[in-house]
């Protein structure tokens, strides 16, 4: 392997939950003040998943704060994300929820599910364990060892 795939593994440790367009997440961001640092949660649709790949992926977040629309880009395993938590799954048709953005009201509502806290742990960990035989079925083929 590379050095920059050894560096991008190590990156995507972080467990995050599988996301997709239309879901209504909190991103719980550190943010530092002078000496503090707090936890900051921004709380909207996800319109977009970035084309990146691997520790690159990035997703787009909306909210509409007093009457003006806020689009915010995240990376997915930045580590001053502190967690993701993913609120309703929304039906969707469309991988950019660009349209959005000139909605209100009620046309700007998605057919929605919400979801609880047991059923989220249990597709992280899952996905998790997808992801870790994933990496040693392809060490296993280059002959090398992954470290868990």
């Amino acid at each position: 392997m590379t050095l920059l795939q050894d560096v991008q593994r190590l990156a995507m440790k972080k467990k995050v939950p599988d996301l997709k367009p239309g879901y209504t997440v909190a991103v719980h961001q550190k943010i530092k003040e002078g000496e503090k640092e707090r936890v900051q949660i921004f709380e909207g649709l996800v319109i977009a998943i970035g084309s990146g790949h691997g520790a690159d992926k990035t997703f787009t977040v909306r909210k509409v704060v007093e009457g003006i629309g806020v689009e915010r880009i995240f990376p997915l395993y930045s580590p001053r994300i502190e967690k993701i938590q993913v609120k309703k799954e929304g039906k969707v048709r469309r991988a950019r929820l660009y349209y959005m953005a000139k909605r209100f009201g009620k046309s700007a509502r998605l057919k929605e599910t919400f979801v609880s806290e047991n059923e989220m742990e249990k597709e992280v960990a899952a996905l998790a364990e997808k992801v870790a035989k994933e990496e040693a079925k392809k060490a296993a083929e280059e002959g090398t060892t992954v470290e868990a």
